[in-house]
């Protein structure tokens, strides 16, 4: 009789080996044999874990941005009715769907088409002429909405009522003009001046940034600067209660920049003013650029962390003070009141500061935490930190491509899953001995404070990257030093310093936090001299971008051991991104400026006008270190009157020409010639001339054997609102070729030698 447990043998085979299929004779089953089932099955319940409930919501905002995504690179603006209407079908489909196995993807969908439609019909309520020709002489007349002071020149946005322009008809709403410091009108002022208005700034090369796009969303149709002084005369009308508001709240923002600037200055006042009203522009370039170097660039812009801040100090601050009254304190919620006084203070920030879209988002992250506590929900979810996202993503869906929203909801998906994931496991066993003494000397508050900063820092990596072309390797050692101050000290003392100030007390509480400002400025200065302190990276396309936000979204928001898929995402991003080649020219859009590549594998520049901004995107785009005053730039160029020439890698020569009387000699030398004037019709070069540059903007060229392929900032059969196809005839193909030498006739003449040997 078999003993109790063992395995019960049948014919000399243990029952619990597998049957129908013995061992080769002299050999053994390889390891792993018939493992493939249980994988699949593993596989199948970290599946079922991941769809279970309450974990769809999550991923609705995901889908809704992917949808925001897909209307801003259609090539031509969507029909808006077609549009709705698809997405209501959607949204009913999904509803009625709801009890079925197809309810996840019909959701999905919907979500995809509600965020196309959103965008849709935002740009369409919001639609407003554009500027698409300068405009020399303009009479303009208007209402001040906006002011901003800057460090050499101060910008309003003026709003137009009136305007006068020669040889056009165009009526622009909204207009941002610069000019001499201490010379911008008050807002809610009305002003009649004389102005010189050039189109919004479109991208400097394919794939940079947008500037027009952020212009129109704001509705601004055009910039530039005033022509001579500007009048103040008497208004048409009131203008509206919302310049009343704007007009206040500007009133109040210069308050408080004079109580700062009585008793701080220079950069310190710029940025204990940039702190509390979100005017950052007057801090100079030299601190300005060490902030961004070291990392602590966040700290210059209201974002979710100084909203975090204002809310959490109004939260203690309210709860400790109504602790101290024993008959509220066992009686009442007096959490919940906190957390009302919290979201009154946090609103009150948003709109001291201005109430752009990156502080909205800001607000409606904490507002939808408070409201947690309010309720008596978890405050810190992923269900939470997606309610923010889809409020944020309706309300400005333009926020999607901003790299301010793409870098505080990567950031705060790291954050959210590290304390929904990570600090758990972290501190699961605070009773052992060792830990504990680590913990009684503050150890697990410096673990949590290094973790948040490496876990925000490498989540928001791929963005800054992206957009910047720059990575902050001592970005986690600058936050460690300097944000507990920040925390600690100046947003406190800020928030001291606002309500001390009615009553003349401010004073000491800007001085402390001058004494703070001074220590992140002192750290941020001290990581920027680090050696390597200047990570650069080279441009790279929005494939490989949103391939690692793929990436970090998968692991951020699974919970199984599925979510290391996303690292693998995440790391071929990263390959991917860096493995991009670089073009061989560059090319601005007014024809201005050529940057070749030459045998030295760098950026050699001919320009013709003094761009220093373009110039320093594309070296920054190339991942070079050199300044744009440099003069090795213009190493290897030949100038005259008529036009400049440099060599490409292989030899051939590229021509600037900025006279009609050297296109000839250049077509017939040069490779490549590029002019701001029409080309020739039989030039035998490659030619990029007026025509082009009008249809496509700036242009990158990567050498393709003896042609070129070409990357343009408007795409063929690109129309949008913020960048209008201009006007014309001329379809370009995205490749340039050399043309095939011309046959001509021979010249019949003898030579007079040869007449003479005959005679």
């Amino acid at each position: 009789m078999a003993e109790q447990g063992r395995p019960v043998r049948s014919q000399g085979v243990a029952g619990t080996w597998p049957v129908g299929r013995a061992a080769p004779a002299g050999g053994f089953a390889p390891a792993g044999f018939g493992a493939w089932p249980a994988i699949v099955e593993t596989l199948r319940e970290w599946a079922r874990a991941e769809a279970g409930a309450g974990r769809l919501l999550p991923w609705v905002p995901v889908a809704f941005g992917g949808g925001i995504a897909l209307y801003f690179a259609a090539d031509h603006e969507p029909v808006l009715w077609v549009v709705a209407a698809t997405a209501i079908a959607f949204l009913l489909g999904a509803m009625l769907l709801r009890r079925s196995r197809l309810f996840a993807p019909a959701i999905m969908i919907a979500a995809v088409a509600a965020g196309f439609a959103v965008a849709t019909w935002k740009t369409a309520r919001i639609s407003h002429p554009v500027l698409a020709k300068p405009l020399y002489s303009v009479s303009l007349y208007g209402f001040v909405e906006a002011r901003d002071i800057r460090e050499r020149t101060d910008r309003f946005v003026l709003r137009v009522t009136a305007m006068e322009a020669q040889r056009s008809d165009v009526k622009l709403e909204r207009v941002r003009l610069s000019v001499r410091k201490g010379t911008a009108p008050e807002v809610g002022s009305f002003v009649q001046l004389k102005a010189r208005l050039m189109p919004p700034l479109s991208p400097v090369r394919p794939g940079s940034y947008d500037f027009s796009r952020d212009m129109f969303f704001q509705g601004i149709g055009a910039s530039g600067f005033v022509m001579g002084a500007i009048t103040a005369s008497v208004p048409p009308d009131a203008g509206g209660l919302r310049l009343r508001y704007a007009a206040f709240m500007q009133g109040l923002r210069d308050v408080i920049d004079a109580r700062i600037r009585a008793t701080l200055e220079g950069d310190n006042r710029a940025i204990a003013t940039a702190l509390l009203t979100g005017r950052r522009d007057a801090i100079s370039t030299p601190v300005n650029d060490a902030m961004f170097i070291s990392g602590l660039g966040h700290v210059l812009s209201i974002s979710g962390y100084h909203m975090a801040t204002v809310a959490g100090v109004v939260f203690f601050a309210v709860r400790a003070l109504l602790a101290l009254i024993p008959g509220l304190a066992a009686g009442f919620a007096i959490k919940k009141w906190s957390a009302a006084a919290a979201l009154v203070a946090a609103a009150f920030y948003l709109l001291l500061s201005g109430a752009e879209v990156a502080t909205q988002r800001s607000f409606f992250m904490t507002a939808v935490v408070l409201i947690a506590v309010m309720v008596d929900r978890r405050a810190i979810t992923f269900r939470t930190l997606a309610v923010a996202a889809l409020i944020v993503l309706a309300v400005a869906p333009e926020a999607l491509v901003h790299p301010s929203f793409q870098m505080s909801f990567a950031a705060t998906l790291g954050l959210v899953a590290l304390v929904q994931i990570g600090m758990p496991n972290l501190f699961a066993s605070p009773d052992h001995s060792a830990t504990a003494r680590v913990a009684m000397w503050g150890g697990r508050e410096i673990a949590m404070l290094f973790l948040a900063s490496l876990i925000a820092g490498l989540a928001t990596t791929p963005y800054a990257a992206f957009h910047f072309h720059r990575v902050t390797p001592y970005g986690v050692l600058a936050n460690l030093g300097a944000m507990p101050v920040v925390s600690a000290l100046v947003m406190p003392a800020g928030l001291l310093g606002l309500l001390a100030a009615p009553f003349g007390l401010d004073g000491v509480f800007w001085w402390l936090m001058g004494i703070g400002i001074d220590w992140m400025v002192v750290v941020s200065r001290w990581v920027t001299a680090l050696p390597g302190a200047v990570g650069r990276i080279p441009a790279f396309g929005i494939a490989p971008l949103i391939a690692a936000s793929l990436g970090i979204i998968v692991m951020g928001l699974l919970r199984t051991p599925l979510r290391w898929c996303g690292a693998v995402v995440l790391l071929a991003a990263i390959g991917w991104g860096l493995s991009v080649r670089q073009p061989d020219i560059l090319i601005a859009g007014d024809g201005a400026s050529v940057a070749v590549r030459g045998g030295d594998g760098r950026l050699h520049l001919i320009r013709t006008g003094k761009d220093n901004f373009l110039l320093r995107e594309w070296l920054s785009a190339d991942a070079d270190p050199r300044d744009a005053g440099s003069g090795a730039l213009a190493s290897g160029i030949s100038c005259d009157e008529s036009g400049c020439v440099t060599p490409l890698a292989d030899g051939r020569l590229v021509a600037l020409a900025s006279r009609i009387d050297a296109l000839a000699d250049d077509c017939s030398r040069a490779a490549l010639v590029v002019t701001s004037r029409p080309a020739p019709p039989d030039c035998a070069a490659m030619v990029v001339d007026r025509q082009r540059l009008g249809r496509q903007g700036a242009l990158a060229l990567t050498q393709r054997g003896d042609g070129f392929s070409v990357q343009a900032v408007r795409a063929r059969g690109t129309n949008r609102p913020w960048s209008p196809a201009a006007a014309g005839e001329g379809d370009f193909e995205g490749a340039l070729m050399p043309r095939a030498a011309a046959s001509r006739n021979k010249d019949a003449t003898p030579a007079e030698a040869d007449l003479q040997a005959e005679d």
